[in-house]
């Protein structure tokens, strides 16, 4: 007699309809690491057996005990209303979560001499995506996942696919850096002419185009444009591809360049996407242009860095300056 086969677990349901909703794969990871840690804190019970009152107590736990952000408690609450509203189609109430401390901090910016500093202090493939990171305001992943086709060299412009919240977006392509990229580019056409000769040569396509192209994996325009260096290597299909840059190889050479550089700030990959729009905003460009740039989806989220420029949001000079 055959038994029938098991029913997916709560975990594997949650994590396939975040995938079916397509959220991006970042989020359907911490999202699953926030249904984990609601189910430790409950002693492993079954969401079913709980409701409004224990997703209140643990979003209490989270500002109270653990003294996290407010944007941490937050991503737990979209997490849990994902579970409750999507997956086991009930309606919570939140009433009575003691709400985590929203601190406005304003974005770290280095000056132009201190970009330059820290970019004379990188090489490789580390210095040309820190140049498009402050060249063309771009995330670090933004950056890492670029596939050659993204890159119109002739109307120096680069394409951002599904950037945060899931949109496309067109943004500056820099002149200066357009030789090195070049250069680039011809060693990294000649390690997948090299995969393709030893029978690879194949990256993660998204989505389903796998199936509708089936030889698009294969074509150079579909490549990374920072494509690691070693093949991963599946032991049980025994199939091998190259995927992106670990965004942790640019991270460390970015903190040491910092370091090396004698910057005194809490730089980071991020700081030099604040630095394109601040100085972008300081040479007099119009905010909506950097929003469109930026991807922000409101103006309000790009007007921050109308408080860090060095003449104020109004260029207004000091009366010390003045006498």
């Amino acid at each position: 007699m055959s038994l029938a086969p098991r029913s997916p677990g709560l975990i594997q349901r949650y994590r396939e309809l975040l995938q079916t909703r397509h959220y991006a794969r970042r989020t359907v990871k911490t999202y699953e690491q926030w249904l984990r840690r609601f189910l430790r804190f409950h002693r492993m019970r079954h969401p079913r057996e709980m409701g409004s009152a224990e997703v209140n107590a643990f979003l209490s736990h989270l500002a109270v005990s653990e003294q996290v952000s407010a944007s941490t408690q937050n991503q737990a609450l979209a997490a849990l209303l994902f579970l409750y509203r999507d997956l086991l189609e009930r309606d919570l109430e939140i009433d009575g979560v003691v709400r985590a401390r929203t601190r406005q901090r304003l974005p770290v910016v280095l000056s132009e001499a201190e970009v330059r500093a820290v970019r004379d202090r990188l090489e490789g493939e580390a210095a040309l995506v820190v140049g498009l990171l402050y060249g063309s305001g771009l995330r670090l992943m933004e950056t890492l996942r670029l596939r050659v086709k993204d890159l119109d060299v002739q109307r120096r412009e680069l394409t951002v696919r599904d950037g945060k919240g899931g949109k496309d977006r067109l943004t500056l392509l820099p002149q200066s850096l357009v030789p090195a990229l070049q250069e680039h580019l011809l060693r990294v056409r000649s390690l997948h002419h090299g995969d393709l000769a030893a029978g690879w040569g194949s990256v993660v396509m998204p989505y389903a185009l796998a199936r509708k192209y089936p030889n698009a994996s294969r074509e150079w325009g579909w490549q990374w444009v920072f494509p690691q260096q070693h093949r991963w290597h599946d032991r049980e299909s025994s199939a091998q591809g190259r995927h992106h840059l670990d965004p942790s190889v640019v991270q460390k050479a970015v903190k040491r360049a910092v370091m090396e550089a004698g910057v005194n700030k809490a730089a980071s990959c991020h700081t030099f996407r604040h630095s394109f729009a601040t100085h972008l905003l300081e040479r007099g460009q119009d905010i909506r242009t950097i929003q469109e740039l930026l991807g922000h989806k409101d103006v309000s989220t790009t007007m921050i860095y109308t408080h860090v420029l060095n003449r104020g949001p109004l260029g207004v000079r000091s009366p010390a300056d003045l006498v």
